[in-house]
């Protein structure tokens, strides 16, 4: 008997047939299924009408209450009641189940057994049956952390890409809403759903997208929609703007497809890719839509703001400070009022790589503790080091603006991105002074501009290079719903 070898052994069962005799049918799938070596691969044999069958699935995955009660049908069939047509009567009046199909080819069966279905084959057919009756293990669909609001839904997306679906599904009742699903990985077999609104995609971006997830050729999709995009987005190393928006509420993936987007959900994450995007996808929120016109306005300029002076504020202030004897008088309080052992660029790189181990070491830490170490981290340590002399306050003050800007950012990926610009900026100008400043402002909007947004025709700076002032003033302004409405009517 050969073992499961993963992938391989998959491929050998293409064009594969099931016959007539059970004891050769059962024999390929304890060849090709580890049913005798993994506890939670089953096959069980039953009798159907005193013929012999046997049924395959995974533990854990069917449902005991649905197939006890299928079971108890199937056991007390009579020979006379399947005598002919005996997958055709099952399906069609024995097995009173929703999602059940039929199959012939071993290599479905066995596909279908992996995710999760139940495989029933019957002695004397030459077709077996898949009973659809999986259940994944889910937690709620609570509010995500990430893209949490003040108003609004609290429902989020789940690591069940069929809940996934149908979350959305519920907020657009579309006939031209579209599910394609799709598998990925040779051993994982990840499912993979492409969806967009028929009417509203860009049918050569939705062929793009398919193509490449088609030719995908990878063992597994290790970190869900994180591998996916790194295998269908090619960039370059030293560019850390993401190329692709990911949300985990169904009515921020709902709103995108109604704007013509396509979204890209794998199983196994809560996350849903969606593409394509440009810069300013990431920097608007839900939180703007579920508040007044003018409030949603303001807080999307506090928004900018406060991403603005992240990348901007600790560059610029040392480039002042370094600069002091060319500034006018109502600039001269910039600066410290006390003299330290260690040069102001030093300081910020310092407090740069201190704030981000104390957010990495907020992700690790238990949630029960992580106001303790936000204390510890923001008040003691900054307090302490001012005092020992190895910051001067100014310093320690402008870093906690910075994060805060930081924070701010809707998008992790982004938020990332503007971290690494500003240690660029802050490197160059603290070693280079006002030529290290332009020259990485320089570098920062040839990488922002040379930046790709998965469309062809549409920059990634788009609307502002190039600039159109309709689509820029809607990313400005929070405007109402009904307008939005009709210019994209007309």
């Amino acid at each position: 008997m050969n073992p499961l070898k993963g992938s391989e052994n998959i491929d050998t069962l293409k064009d594969m047939k099931l016959t007539k005799d059970i004891k050769n049918n059962k024999e390929i799938f304890l060849q090709k299924l580890p049913i005798e070596k993994s506890f939670d691969v089953v096959g069980r044999e039953v009798l159907i009408g005193q013929r012999e069958a046997y049924l395959v699935f995974i533990d854990g995955f069917a449902k005991d209450d649905i197939m006890l009660w299928i079971l108890e049908v199937l056991q007390s069939l009579q020979e006379e009641d399947i005598a002919s047509n005996t997958i055709a009567i099952l399906m069609k009046r024995k097995i009173g189940y929703i999602e059940v199909g039929n199959f012939s080819d071993v290599k479905q069966a066995v596909s279908s057994v992996l995710a999760g279905a139940v495989a029933l084959i019957i002695d004397g057919q030459e077709e077996g049956i898949i009973i659809d009756a999986r259940e994944y293990p889910v937690r709620g669909p609570q509010e995500p952390d990430l893209e949490k609001v003040t108003r609004g839904s609290r429902d989020g997306l789940v690591e069940t890409i069929i809940f996934n679906t149908a979350l959305i599904r519920r907020r657009l009742r579309d006939p031209n809403l579209i599910f394609e699903i799709k598998s990925v990985g040779k051993r994982s077999q990840t499912d993979v759903v492409i969806a967009y609104i028929k009417d509203l995609a860009d049918e050569k971006l939705l062929k793009e997208i398919q193509d490449k997830i088609d030719g995908i050729d990878v063992g597994a999709l290790v970190m869900a929609e994180k591998t996916l995009e790194e295998l269908i987005i090619k960039k370059h190393w030293y560019n850390p703007l993401p190329q692709a928006k990911f949300s985990e509420r169904p009515d921020v993936v709902a709103a995108h497809l109604m704007e013509g987007h396509i979204a890209v959900i794998v199983d196994t994450s809560p996350s849903v890719m969606i593409l394509p995007v440009t810069i300013f996808h990431f920097t608007q929120h839900a939180e703007d839509y579920y508040q007044n016109i003018t409030v949603g306005t303001y807080i999307r300029w506090i928004r900018f703001l406060g991403m603005f002076s992240a990348f901007i504020l600790l560059p610029l202030w040392l480039l002042l400070v370094n600069n002091k004897q060319y500034l006018p008088d109502f600039l001269q309080f910039l600066g410290p009022k006390e003299s330290s052992n260690i040069p102001l660029f030093l300081q910020f790189i310092l407090l740069e790589f201190g704030l981000d181990l104390l957010r990495i070491s907020s992700i690790h830490t238990p949630s029960a503790l992580t106001t303790s170490l936000g204390i510890i981290g923001g008040l003691m340590l900054s307090e302490f080091a001012v005092k020992v002399g190895l910051f001067v306050p100014e310093t320690v003050l402008y870093m906690a603006l910075a994060g805060i800007g930081t924070f701010a950012t809707p998008s992790v990926e982004f938020s990332m991105a503007i971290r690494i610009f500003r240690l660029l900026l802050l490197t160059l100008t603290g070693f280079f002074n006002l030529y290290g400043f332009a020259a990485a402002i320089l570098i920062i909007l040839v990488i922002t501009y040379k930046s790709s947004s998965f469309k062809h025709g549409k920059k990634y700076t788009w609307p502002l290079f190039p600039f159109e002032w309709k689509p820029l003033s809607h990313i400005l302004f929070r405007r109402p719903i009904p307008e939005i409405k009709d210019s994209k009517k007309k």
